[in-house]
């Protein structure tokens, strides 16, 4: 066998030119493809009604699967604004039954 760029000949059994270095078999020479990034849109659900969740999510997979890792930190954002939006009201409300009960505070 011949190596393809510097045409020198090298055993069968080589990965790697020993002259050279150039990678032997094709599927050596080119970055293996990344995992299925796909949709993660389950993934922002988990964020928005577990938000700690999607936040470890997000930072652990920021780098290896940005689609999922966007979905999980948007939906954990979400999910922190919805709560406090929702501990507002309701200590709003709260506030105003106990003002309706014992009047002027």
């Amino acid at each position: 066998m011949y190596c393809r760029f510097c045409g020198n000949n090298i055993a069968e059994d080589s990965k790697y030119c020993p002259y050279c270095g150039a990678p032997v078999y094709q599927e050596d020479f080119y970055p293996r493809p990344r995992r299925e990034n796909g949709s993660g849109f389950g993934w922002g659900v988990l964020g928005f009604f577990i938000p700690i969740v999607g936040l470890i999510l997000f930072l652990v997979w920021k780098n290896e699967m940005p689609v999922r890792a966007k979905s999980a930190g948007i939906g954990a954002l979400i999910g922190v604004i919805v709560e406090i939006v929702f501990v507002f009201f309701f200590y709003s409300y709260l506030l105003l039954l106990v003002e309706m009960y014992y009047g002027s505070i």
